[in-house]
């Protein structure tokens, strides 16, 4: 099992080493891929626009990526990637190179999930869903990935009155502990989500999913996996996708953040989104890209070391045209926070009564197309 230490993101520096750190780290625009939406299908409200692609043909779509910058691939068991199946994805990685990075359960989509997963009232219900999470770990560890995400779409309510909270999280959080003690030694990233398909969906915000994270943790009784947890390693992480935090009204950098400071962001998935409204799954940098921009300086900021997970939905374009798009679109923006004066920054954002509207007219000029048309700008206040 490839194994990553993440422990040095909760690190704290002072003023003069976080410094000296923006100035010698890089990002690494590593970036993986969902095979789900190399295919898009209908929705309510229209007939599919593309042709449908089985996997083959799709991986075929994945390998010409790759001079782009496309690494690593992540899929669903069992719809997805499966033990019919997985020779094929063998192949593609032995033939180009690109590696299979998670293995997803599909725990939302079956209709006996219809009254959730891991967290249904009905035990043979939540039998079924922790073999099927148990069998995606087996097969995330014989590839070596770096983890399995959730992502409980299924699990949650519309109508709460009634509803014993407690025991519906217990049972949750109780299912993934028990499905990492059968398979020791595997990480699962989780992705939070506040809505849709369920009205609510459990642990729908990146503060939700941390507390997950260490409520997984305390029930761990394999030998294993707390001895990592002695070790200071944490196995439940996080996914956060960027339009799921905008559902949730969540500001990324902050959130991003947050995570980071309990040293849980095993990786992350990227798109942009209106604020609220549904899950839109747009190219990257299309809505909100001061949003990206910011969270990506965060990142740099906390030594991010992991993956870039594209996860979009296009509809009306080539595959290859949005992925293209969202590697250009979070390069640009790493370039231009690259750029930054990162001293001025930090003594800015460490002396506000010095700087006032420093940061902010400092970034009009790194985002301007003409900056010397602008007024010069003054240092900060020594």
């Amino acid at each position: 099992m490839a194994f990553v230490d993440y422990r040095d993101q909760a690190n704290r520096m002072s003023v003069d080493e976080l410094i000296k750190h923006m100035n010698s780290f890089s990002l690494d625009l590593k970036f993986s891929a969902g095979i789900w939406y190399f295919s898009p299908p209908g929705g309510r409200f229209h007939e599919r626009y593309g042709a449908e692609l089985d996997i083959g043909q799709r991986l075929d779509i994945a390998s010409s990526m790759q001079k782009y910058g496309l690494q690593a691939m992540e899929a669903h068991y069992p719809n997805e990637i499966n033990e019919e199946n997985l020779h094929i994805w063998r192949q593609f990685t032995d033939d180009t190179g690109i590696r299979i990075l998670t293995v997803i359960p599909l725990l939302f989509y079956d209709a006996k999930f219809e009254f959730g997963s891991l967290c249904s009232p009905m035990e043979k219900v939540r039998q079924f869903a922790l073999e099927r999470l148990i069998r995606s770990l087996e097969i995330n560890k014989e590839l070596d990935t770096d983890f399995a995400v959730v992502w409980p779409g299924i699990d949650g309510y519309e109508n709460p009155f009634g509803i014993n909270f407690h025991l519906m999280r217990d049972r949750f959080a109780a299912g993934i502990a028990a499905a990492l003690d059968s398979v020791p030694g595997v990480r699962i990233a989780f992705e939070p989500k506040p809505y849709e398909p369920r009205g609510h969906i459990l642990y729908g915000t990146s503060a939700e999913g941390i507390l997950l994270g260490k409520k997984v943790e305390s029930i761990l009784n394999n030998e294993q996996n707390n001895k990592l947890l002695a070790d200071g390693h944490p196995i439940v992480g996080m996914n956060p996708e960027v339009g799921h935090m905008q559902m949730a009204f969540e500001d990324l950098p902050y959130s991003f953040s947050l995570i980071t400071e309990y040293g849980r962001l095993f990786h992350t998935h990227w798109n942009s989104q209106p604020l609220g409204n549904y899950d839109q799954d747009l190219n990257v940098g299309v809505i909100s890209p001061e949003q990206m921009e910011a969270a990506l300086y965060v990142l740099k900021m906390n030594g991010y070391k992991g993956y870039f997970g594209i996860d979009v939905f296009p509809e009306r374009m080539p595959v290859e045209t949005a992925l293209r798009n969202s590697f250009d679109a979070l390069r640009a923006a790493n370039d231009r926070i690259n750029a930054m004066d990162h001293e001025k920054i930090a003594y800015a954002a460490e002396n506000p009564d010095k700087a006032r509207g420093w940061i902010e007219a400092y970034l009009i000029r790194m985002r301007a197309r003409y900056p010397e048309r602008l007024g010069p700008l003054p240092d900060p206040e020594r």
